[in-house]
Order: C-alpha cells, then structure tokens, then sequence
C-alpha cells in the first residue's frame, strides 16, 4: 500500500466526476446548481457537485423507463448479461486505489480500510450476483395433472436507491447487484456527503458494458432529490438505508405517489450480551472495540451496548481499555490509522449532544467522552459505565464512537435488556455454552446473532433488521426476490 505522502499527493491531485449520470453520460443538473463535497479530514472543498432535483430526477426515470422498456438489459440472454458484470467487478478492482480515495476523502474513513474493506467488498458482491444470472431457476408448482403452473421471476422496471454516507461503496454495491442481475435498471441517489464512489462505480459499469441508462447517479440534496426520487410514479421499488425519522418519510411518499414497493434499513442499538461463562475476555474486549469504534462507531450495526454480567464486568471492561491503548486514532491519509475524523459537523455535533449528558445521571466515563469544536471532527473513543437502560445514552442511536455498558444480573434479564429498545437489527452472544447461546439467540429480536464474534458480514447471508430497523433484506440470494416479480402462468392442458 502507499504510504502516507504519496495519498497526500493522489488526494491533491484528484479531479473527480462530480456532475449527474443519466443515460450513460455525465451532465449538468437541469437547474445548474451545485453544491460542496468537503473533507471530513481537512475541511477542504474535494469537488463541485451537481445538485439534482425533480427534473433531475425526471430524466433519469425516462431514461431508465426506455431502456427498460426497450429490452437491451431486461431480455439480454443471461450468458451474455454475465460477463459484463464480472467485467465490471473487474474493473472496480482495477481501479481500487482511485475508488478508495475518493471514499476516505469524501467520510473519512481510513484508507486501509477503504482499500482493503470497502473497494475489496464492493467488487465481491458484483462480482457474486453476476455468477448468480445463469444460475436462478424459477419454479413449476405441483398442479393437476391437467395443467401446468409456473412461477417466474420478472425485474420489477425502475428501481430507485437511496443510500448513506457511512458505506457508501458497500451498500451501493449492496443495492446494484440484485437489482441489475434481475433485470431491473436503478437510479441511485448517493447522500450529499459521499457522491464521488458512486459516480465512478458508474463510469466503470458503462466501460463494462452494461448498456445505457441501466445504471443512472443522480446526486443532489435529500429533501430536493431524495424526495423526488421516493415520490416518482415511475419508479416500482425504492430501496433505503439511513435514519428511522428519514424511513418513515420514504414510506409516506411511496404511499402519496404509487404505492410502490420500499425496503427499509434503518439503523440499530447492538447489544453486546457478555455472560459469566465467557472464557475468552481477551477476545471479546477486542472484537467489542472494534465493533463499535470501527468506522468512528457510524455503523448501522455498531455494537453501541454491552450488557454484562457481574462476573467478568472488571475484567471485561480493563481489558477494553487496555486495547483502546494501542488503538491509533489520526488522518485517514495514514494507512496507519484505524479510526478517523466524523464525517461532518452536523454529526458531530449530533455525538456532542449525547457526550454532554453522560454523567448527569449517576453515569462514568471511563475513556474520551470530551466533545470538540469548531473544525475539529475527531471525538475519540469513548467509553460510559453504570448506564441505565432507560438513558438514552442506551436507547437511542448515537453514531458515534461511543460504548455504554449495563448490568444484567442473569440470562434472562440480559435477554430483556438487549431486546428492549426500538431497534432489532444485530447482537452478539458472549458464553462458553453453546446450548445456552442458541436458546438465548431465538429470544433476541434481531436481524443477525453472533455467537462469540461480532461483525461477520459476508454477500452470501442476508442483512437487516427487526422492528424499528426496518423491513426487507439486502444480500444474499433472497434479494435476488426483493427485485423482482413473481408471476404465475397457468396453462391448461386438456
């Protein structure tokens, strides 16, 4: 990998795409507006970007309609729609060191793990639901012996997406795949802090191959493009990751516009459940770091809490802190680095608001938990003890670097506590019993259960989540449903 000086001079250099996508050219917005993208890391202006709305919008849906419409991607012969998605996924690893840069520069993320992570995830889940087109069978039901039944599965048209700052590449990449091996064409609406990754994963996607129009960008502000996009009635399927508030909006514009369908991520408050029989403390203070301070703690599936028990509570907890020791917090230039800066001061100053409560209701801050200021994003790890679980410190969705701790007195007061906010997306279980960790992983009420790790995500298994986190799943073949249609084709024989 580079070192430090030569990203600084790549990162003073760039000149990314910064203007709309539609049709498979790069153009202005209709209004001509642009807005800022600025550096987390440095509070430099990175680029321009073209601020879409409806018309925007509006061009991007007819183009998406008549390439739809005309077939060229929905009734391609699946042999031949195949290697141009491994030729895209190719080309997404070609161009890994570009991709990664524009990914740190944009959220700040460091870029070891842009490089290593983000452009290496990215390119697999492109790469597996182009293996998935030949290999997707539909169905013939077990009808009378004088008929026949078919199900089938047909793209659904045009797919709009929606999606966060915090992933940008993953997640888009999480949308792109099953909606275009179905069939369908997208149009992604990036948020207006991280566009630059989705721009060039486009240019890529046309350089591939895919034909015109399959694959549109439109960038600009939530409440102009995002609204548009959510409201559009040509639009079959609007698929969203980000806030609970923002989600229940997308799901009152699909309703005052067409009904169409909307999958929904929606964030989480992971619980870390740590028992009295876990051998392994060493283990679970690590891997209970790094899923929380990973990415600056701006994971939907953060494991913000750990519910413990009495018995390895001290221990548990010196351990945490002597990792947070060696844990190297700075620029995200540095591939040194493993957390870097907020992505911007609005959210930082959101984690502020939260550090400035802790301690006010019998709660320790045992590391960090000062706020920052002015054009500082760096909060560093923080960790909160004697948290009750009524504070909103362990209710709500910090987004941030930030880990509280709560007392369970037994299993089953531990189950309660991890199950008892709004969100339901992950949760870890922390126990030498494997029995006892299967039982309690069917009382919890999340999207995914690990046993005795954390943040093991991989294309091959579903992702999403339980009551306030949302509905639908991404990844995994049972997207490859979420975007499509099942027909039934009844034939009579007699």
């Amino acid at each position: 990998m580079l070192d430090q000086a030569a990203w600084e001079k790549r990162a003073a250099e760039v000149k990314p795409d910064s203007k709309i996508y539609i049709d498979g050219s790069f153009v202005d917005a209709a209004s001509g507006k642009t807005f800022e993208s600025i550096s987390p890391r440095d509070q430099k202006v990175i680029a321009n970007i073209a601020a879409g709305d409806t018309a925007d919008v509006d061009r991007a849906v007819i183009s998406a309609t008549k390439t739809f419409e005309s077939g060229v991607w929905s009734e391609m012969n699946p042999r031949d729609k195949k290697p141009i998605m491994l030729q895209w996924a190719e080309l997404i690893k070609s161009h890994q060191e570009e991709l990664a840069l524009l990914e740190t520069l944009d959220v700040g993320k460091p870029i070891s793990d842009s490089m290593t992570v983000d452009t290496t995830s990215a390119a697999r889940v492109i790469q597996w639901y182009a293996e998935t087109i030949d290999k997707t069978y539909d169905e013939i039901a077990p009808s009378p012996r004088n008929a026949i039944a078919m199900v089938t599965r047909e793209p659904l048209g045009v797919v709009g997406a929606v999606v966060p700052w915090n992933y940008p590449m993953i997640i888009t990449s999480w949308k792109l795949g099953p909606a275009i091996a179905m069939g369908n064409c997208i149009i992604v609406k990036p948020a207006e802090q991280s566009s630059l990754s989705a721009l060039l994963l486009a240019r890529l996607a046309t350089e591939a191959g895919l034909p015109d129009g399959v694959f549109n960008v439109v960038t600009g502000l939530g409440p102009e493009a995002g609204q548009a996009l959510a409201r559009h009635k040509g639009v079959a399927k609007l698929a969203f990751t980000g806030s609970g508030p923002t989600g229940r909006k997308m799901l009152q514009y699909a309703a005052e516009s067409n009904m169409k369908q909307v999958a929904l991520e929606l964030g989480g408050k992971s619980a870390h459940i740590v028992l009295d029989d876990c051998v392994d403390l060493d283990v679970a203070a690590s891997t209970i770091a790094w899923g929380i301070y990973y990415n600056s703690g701006q994971t939907c599936n953060a494991g913000s809490r750990v519910i413990v028990q009495p018995g390895v509570k001290d221990a548990l907890i010196a351990k945490i802190i002597a990792f947070l020791d060696t844990f190297k917090v700075g620029d995200p230039l540095n591939p040194n680095t493993q957390m870097g800066p907020i992505v911007s001061k609005l959210q930082r100053d959101r984690v502020n608001s939260y550090l400035e409560i802790a301690g006010k209701d019998g709660e320790q801050v045992l590391v960090g938990g000062k706020s920052t200021s002015g054009d500082d994003l760096m909060i560093m790890p923080t960790l909160i003890d004697k948290v009750k679980p009524t504070s909103r410190l362990a209710q709500e969705e910090i987004f941030g670097p930030v880990l509280v701790v709560i007392d369970a007195k037994d299993e089953a007061e531990a189950v309660a506590l991890a199950n008892g906010t709004e969100y339901g997306l992950a949760a870890a279980i922390w126990t030498n019993n494997i029995a006892r960790a299967h039982r309690i992983a069917r009382n919890l009420r999340a999207g995914t259960v690990w046993i005795n790790t954390f943040d093991m995500l991989d294309v091959i298994t579903p992702f999403g989540g339980f009551k306030g986190s949302g509905s639908g799943r991404d990844k995994s073949l049972h997207a490859l449903d979420a975007y499509s249609a099942l027909k039934t084709t009844w034939v009579d024989l007699n």
